[in-house]
């Protein structure tokens, strides 16, 4: 299973925003801090604002920051929002599909099971279960450096 590049850098903005909780954070910040074009990161904030994940200030002061406690944003719940479908194999999009054993094939149960687990997975995780006070401190160190 592969995640997009719009769901890991929404991902990245989130633990950004909540390594940071104490300000506002600029976009030019993200972008510089990920190497990421800042126009790629507008479009992706913009949606994360509007689930409610970010609150987004424009302007000169402007900024964003978490609308929400860490702990109250399942990483599960950001990938469903974030990856357009989870079609691991061209039978899982029934509108678009022409496999011609679709009738017979046996690896659609395992393969769709193995989605369900993945995703249950990151359900038991929020964002303040991966930056906790030891992460948070690892992730601006590293930054620090990159920087």
């Amino acid at each position: 299973m592969r995640l997009t590049k719009h769901t890991d850098y929404a991902l990245r903005v989130l633990l950004y925003a909540a390594t940071h909780s104490e300000r506002m954070v600029s976009t030019e910040e993200i972008s510089n801090a990920y190497g990421i074009s800042a126009n790629h990161l507008v479009k992706i904030i913009n949606s994360l604002g509007k689930a409610g994940l970010l609150e987004v200030k424009r302007g000169r002061a402007g900024g964003l920051r978490l609308a929400r406690e860490p702990a109250d944003i399942s990483v599960g719940a950001v990938v469903r929002l974030t990856e357009p479908d989870f079609h691991m194999v061209e039978c899982f999009d029934r509108e678009n599909n022409t496999c011609p054993i679709v009738g017979a094939c046996g690896l659609i149960p395992p393969l769709d099971e193995a989605v369900r687990a993945f995703l249950e997975v990151l359900d038991r995780y929020t964002l303040a279960d991966v930056t906790g006070p030891r992460q948070r401190a690892k992730y601006r160190r590293l930054l620090k450096l990159l920087g």
